[in-house]
Parts: C-alpha cells; structure tokens; sequence
C-alpha cells in the first residue's frame, strides 16, 4: 500500500531541499516511521525540483513557481502517477483542489485530511468546504474537540469521518539535565522556559505577570524567553524594567533550532500562554525532554497532557490563575512529573505512537 502526502502551498523563501526537510522534520519524521510499514512519498512545493530519499521516505520536489496552486492540473496528474492508495492532504483551506483531486483520482483513492490549525470558513466558502467534504474519507484532529467545530458549523457532515490524532511531534530526546544545565551555565532549582513568537496569541504578558507574582513566593525562580519575533518586545521591557524582574527574567531571544533540545533539557518547566493552537510544536518538544508543561487550558493542550496524566493547566489571559499553577509547581516532586511527562509524550506523542493511529485508521478505511 502506498500512501502519498502533499499540499498547495509553495514555500518558495526554500531552494535546498535537506534545509526543507530539516524544517518540517516535525512532520517527516511521521512519514518516516509511516514508512516502516507503508511505502511512502511526499511533495514538496519549493524553490527546487528534484528528488531526495530520505529515511524509506521519497521526496518530490516541485517547483510550480506560484505561491498557491488555485487550478493545480500538473500536480494532480503528478499524483495521479503516482499510483497512491491513501493521500495525505495538508490543511482544508483549499476545497476547491480537494474536489479537482477527487475527480482526476477517482473513488478508489482514500484522502485524508491533515488539520493544520485552520477555523471553518464562512459564507461562499464555508459552502465550499462542505461540498468538499463529499470528496474526503477521513480527517485528522489533534483533538476531537476541534472536529466538533466543523461538524456544528455543518462543514463535516459524518462524525465518523473524524479521528483524533497529532499530525507532528518532536526530533529531540532526553539528556541528563545536570549536564545540560551546566552547559547553558544556568543554576537555579526553579527553571521555567518560555519559547514562542511575542504576539497577542502566544501572550507573553499574561505569563511575565503571573511569574512576577510567583518571585514573592519562590525568589530563585528564573524565567528564561526564547523568541522568533518582538511584536510585543517594548510591551516585554517595560514589565520587567524594575531590578527584581531584571535578576529573574531573562530575554534570550532568537536562536537555531536545533540549539532548543539543550533548553529543553536544561529547563525544569516549560510555559505557554497561547489562547490557540491547532498542535503545539514547542510544548510537544519540550515534553520529550522531560520539560514540565504549564500551560494555558486549551483544546490541544488539553489533548497533549492528558488531560490531568502531567503538567499543569491554567485559563488564558489570567495571570491569577498561572499563578496558582506556579504555586501547585512547588510542591511536585520533579523526577516524578518528569517521568510522567516523558510517559505522556511516549504514549500520545512522539512518531511512533501517532503512526500507530494512522495504522489503524488506514486498515479501517
């Protein structure tokens, strides 16, 4: 059985294809454990054209030189060529193409969708997407809550269409925390890590608020911030302008990713403030380094710890509450939760358990 994945956006800021995969390793390493059982490919829409295997993984590089395929004949003919008995299909924010693509593959061919993040659509488009449900066996939700979204706005018409499971998951592995710590030079009991883009939506605010409280109870606490944009930066500043906040909370800034699976294991606790995600990479990372999650209470967050089986959760936007959730961090046994995170991330999380899912799902189908 061959399963084929593709998508409709060209990345064209992308010419040199191990660069590429190194980037969406989240993803390939699922086709790459996919692969142990099924014969896999995948498209890749960059600056390049080409081929590279990878891992049992064959990688087709098309370069269309268009941003976004609205009419994408040659790449469905290419599919089509393919020969495929399942399609992964990126994202559902091109219903159109799904539709095209029915049509040129026929029935025999199963499609999946992979949800990436993405809300319904509303008026002529909405009707799009639901017209386009027709053509689609399968979806797949880092939760079902999200696909309850879809189904009351009446887009998925079968809520047995819809099934639960991570679509990403981390590279990193765990390292000895004493080693990584001192390698950061960073000492302190309570090391909490925060890594995301300083935007309304990741919400650095709500948490620099809620660990200023936390500094009364727990001085030695240390805050450290990894981040790709400032957005937000001079709104950062002027929190922690004061000499208490400057001694504790620390603006690290922008770095290589593959410099992050050293903070993960450094860090005794990872915070996000995000009030949404379809997934949630950097949390996901952070767990398969043993990192402790306190995070915000939403539906994927939700899915990833558990809900309650690790970590913490608190409501968005409230720092009164992360401040309970740092409190409750103090009485935990480190080692214990730790252990407990890297149990979660092994049985919901990582490559291996996700690609068992699709297993199933693909032999139901």
């Amino acid at each position: 059985m061959k399963i084929v994945s593709t998508s409709y956006v060209n990345t064209k800021s992308f010419s040199d294809p191990q660069k590429w995969l190194d980037r969406i390793s989240f993803y390939t390493g699922l086709l790459e454990e996919l692969a142990r059982t099924f014969a896999v490919e995948s498209i890749e829409q960059i600056n390049y054209d080409g081929r590279l295997t990878q891992n049992g993984v064959t990688y087709h590089f098309l370069n269309f030189k268009k941003k976004k395929l609205w009419v994408p004949g040659k790449l469905h003919r290419y599919i089509k060529n393919l020969k495929p008995d399942v399609l992964f299909v990126n994202g559902f924010i091109f219903p159109v193409q799904i539709m095209q693509l029915r049509k040129i593959l026929g029935r025999k061919v199963k499609i999946i969708v992979l949800h990436r993040a993405e809300k319904p659509f509303t008026g002529i488009k909405a009707y799009l997407q639901k017209l386009a449900d027709r053509s689609v066996d399968a979806y797949l939700f880092a939760s079902d809550e999200f696909g309850e979204e879809w189904i009351k706005k009446g887009i998925i018409q079968s809520r047995k269409k819809i099934h639960e499971a991570m679509q990403s998951s981390s590279t990193f592995h765990i390292e000895d925390k004493t080693a990584a710590k001192n390698k950061l030079n960073i000492h302190c009991d309570r090391f909490f890590l925060w890594v995301g883009r300083l935007n309304s939506n990741k919400d650095p605010l709500t948490v620099i608020k809620a660990f200023k409280k936390y500094l009364s109870y727990q001085p030695e606490a240390k805050l450290y911030m990894i981040y790709q944009d400032d957005e937000l930066l001079d709104h950062v500043k002027d929190l922690i302008a004061d000499d208490k906040s400057k001694q504790a909370i620390f603006l690290i800034g922008k770095i290589d990713h593959g410099q992050l699976q050293g903070w993960y294991n450094a860090a005794d606790f990872f915070i996000s403030g995000s009030h949404y995600e379809g997934s949630g990479i950097p949390v996901c990372e952070a767990m398969s380094c043993g990192c402790i999650p306190v995070i915000t209470d939403i539906i994927s967050f939700r899915r990833m710890t558990g809900p309650g089986k690790c970590g913490f959760l608190y409501k968005p936007g409230d720092p009164d509450d992360l401040l309970s959730s740092l409190l409750k961090t103090n009485e935990v046994n480190l080692e214990s939760e730790r252990e407990k995170v890297l149990q979660q991330f092994k049985r919901e999380l990582s490559f291996e358990a996700i690609a068992a899912k699709i297993n199933k799902l693909i032999n139901s189908l």
